[in-house]
């Protein structure tokens, strides 16, 4: 036997003891594990376990069937069979996500974040006292006072995408002619509105994250749109050879399209290094003048230079402790941390807003009476204001929308009918902890027995579907499938349970943190950045929707619309638009309630 025979034979040997090693260690683990003791539905594989058919879990009613069936506290099957606990008690959830430190994400999660956002050492990524560390430093940059001064980028790139549509939009009024129209509205004109959000929010997060131009809506090359575009498509992708690498580490550095990834990732490296740099020395330079002008430390939020993110960031890391600030990678995460944090669950948050108010027309028209309503009363207070001084109407006119209460209600409502990210994942890192219930009545075990609380050992695996107790009958009412504005009005007294950051629901999570607050930083962000492009687009736009077109949602990182009929088409909203006619009454806003809805069907949930 030759030498390289040989070496193929140990190489193959230490392969198979690898992976037979970490079959083992799972097989183990999921026999000692505690959670092998509850209820839960049949394992219909072996080695998918009930993965495939979560998969599609929101497009259909399979959590909800599995609660009514198993109660609030149950286990499904992962790879190989493998216990998970899935809960949707409310106290249950408030531990969980209260001590956050202690119930991290699972690593597989971590692994598929980085790959997403390019680095493992971003707020999403990392856990514990360097988490910690890093949402301290962050924390400034999210301010309610300086997000304010970030406005006028919404503005900027929400007005740009009105004109835009616009452009194309026939006139309410247009008078039909004997040319073909592409529209099967006469009058109206398609676009994806998922693709134009999109390009609009990147841009959007560019200039008010680190100050980048990507140019998005008016260019289609640009080098760092380009590269997050292939990192984050990649990321994305499900395939059998994701669920291996959950449970053998060593085949994550098999990725398909590595070179591509690789090339991708050395390009917003390059960039953000480059972002950083230019930053860095203007905050140098601004603390210099500062101290030669007037003696005293910087201010971070008060000086000259730009209110960008990143800007931000670095002057407050100047100003925390050598032994506490952020390195240079860390800074240099960021920046791909808030292009996928603060670019796609926005995207994707408007776009399912708009697809609630096709649905439900009344709602649009009666919208769209409340936010003309703000800018007449303006311009009735404020005669003249907005041509003498436009930046003071521009910020007079975005407190006004944060006082709209209709306006808040169609977000709360869209938000959680559509959560853009439906799950979390956590594992359970202390050596055992007995997780507290709401009632003994809801969690039995196999053989009935009521439980006092949900035991758990290290590394069991927890899933928490944010969207399905958003959605909760038993929280919500017999109606919590439609979407209602008017029921936040007056929610129901069971919702107020929910242990959300935002408006009694887990979008944005919370758990009101014991020890560490995986909340979303920039959920304030998001909220002012929604309500200006709604107010921008819905005030001289009217959106309709074939009725004909099957929208379903397919969960990949967010939740992501696409044409059940035109699969091959991949991710899209296909919505028409014209120019909104002047004539929808004021009055709408202040008397008319909107229609009333039935839950919808399953598959346009």
């Amino acid at each position: 036997m030759d030498s390289t025979t040989l070496y193929t034979l140990l190489l193959l040997f230490t392969l198979i003891s690898y992976l037979l090693s970490g079959l083992i260690t799972l097989l183990v683990r999921q026999f000692l594990s505690p959670l092998s003791l509850l209820r839960g539905p049949p394992c219909p594989s072996l080695f998918m376990g009930n993965l495939g058919e979560m998969h599609d879990q929101e497009n259909n009613n399979l959590v909800a069937e599995w609660e009514a069936a198993y109660g609030s506290t149950f286990v499904y099957r992962g790879f190989i069979g493998g216990c998970r606990l899935m809960t949707t008690d409310l106290v249950a959830v408030a531990h969980i996500l209260g001590n956050a430190y202690d119930y991290p994400k699972p690593d597989f999660v971590r692994d598929s974040l980085c790959s997403m956002v390019a680095g493992n050492e971003g707020l999403l990524t990392v856990e514990g006292d360097v988490h910690k560390r890093q949402r301290k430093i962050l924390t400034p940059a999210f301010s309610s006072s300086h997000i304010k001064s970030l406005t006028p980028i919404f503005w900027d790139k929400a007005t740009e995408l009105r004109d835009i549509w616009l452009h194309t939009a026939p006139q309410a009024d247009e008078k039909d002619t004997n040319e073909p129209k592409p529209s099967i509205f006469p009058g109206y004109e398609r676009v994806d509105v998922l693709k134009w959000l999109g390009r609009a929010t990147l841009d959007a997060m560019g200039l008010a994250g680190f100050g980048y131009h990507f140019n998005s809506l008016t260019a289609d090359e640009n080098e760092l749109a380009q590269a997050f575009g292939v990192i984050f498509s990649t990321a994305r992708k499900f395939r059998v050879m994701t669920i291996l690498q959950v449970w053998f580490p060593f085949l994550r550095r098999f990725r398909r399209n590595s070179a591509v990834m690789a090339k991708a990732q050395e390009t917003m490296r390059r960039i953000g290094l480059e972002l950083i740099e230019e930053r860095s020395r203007a905050v140098t330079e601004e603390h210099r003048q500062v101290l030669l002008g007037k003696g005293g430390e910087i201010d971070g939020d008060k000086t000259i230079l730009g209110r960008d993110i990143l800007s931000v960031l670095i002057r407050s890391n100047i100003a925390t402790a050598a032994t506490q600030n952020m390195s240079l990678n860390e800074v240099l995460c960021q920046i791909s941390t808030f292009i996928a944090a603060g670019h796609e669950t926005t995207s994707s948050a408007l776009t399912w807003c708009l697809y609630a108010l096709v649905q439900h027309p009344l709602v649009q028209r009666k919208l769209r009476a409340a936010l003309r309503d703000v800018e007449r009363d303006l311009q009735l207070e404020h005669a003249g204001l907005e041509e003498s001084d436009p930046q003071l109407y521009q910020q007079t006119l975005t407190d006004r929308l944060s006082k709209c209460e209709y306006l808040d209600w169609v977000i709360r409502e869209s938000l959680r009918v559509h959560a853009p990210v439906t799950s979390t994942m956590r594992v359970c890192m202390r050596d055992e902890d007995v997780i507290p219930v709401t009632s003994r009545q809801h969690c039995l075990d196999k053989t009935g027995k009521r439980l006092d609380g949900i035991r758990v050992k290290k590394w069991d695996i927890i899933t928490i579907p944010i969207q399905a107790i958003n959605k909760s009958q038993a929280l919500w009412g017999e109606d919590a499938w439609a979407f209602k504005p008017e029921r936040w009005a007056q929610p129901p007294s069971t919702a107020k349970a929910i242990p959300g950051l935002y408006s009694n629901t887990l979008t944005f999570l919370n758990g009101n943190p014991l020890d560490g607050n995986r909340a979303c930083i920039g959920y304030k962000f998001a909220l002012i950045e929604m309500k200006i492009f709604l107010y921008t687009l819905l005030k001289d736009i009217e959106f309709r929707q074939d009725p004909s077109m099957v929208i379903e949602k397919k969960v990949n990182v967010v939740t992501r619309p696409f044409v059940k009929s035109e699969p091959e088409l991949g991710n899209q909203m296909p919505l028409y638009i014209r120019r909104a006619p002047p004539s929808d009454e004021s009055s709408l806003s202040r008397s008319t309630p909107s229609s009333p809805s039935s839950p919808p069907p399953p598959h346009i949930a």
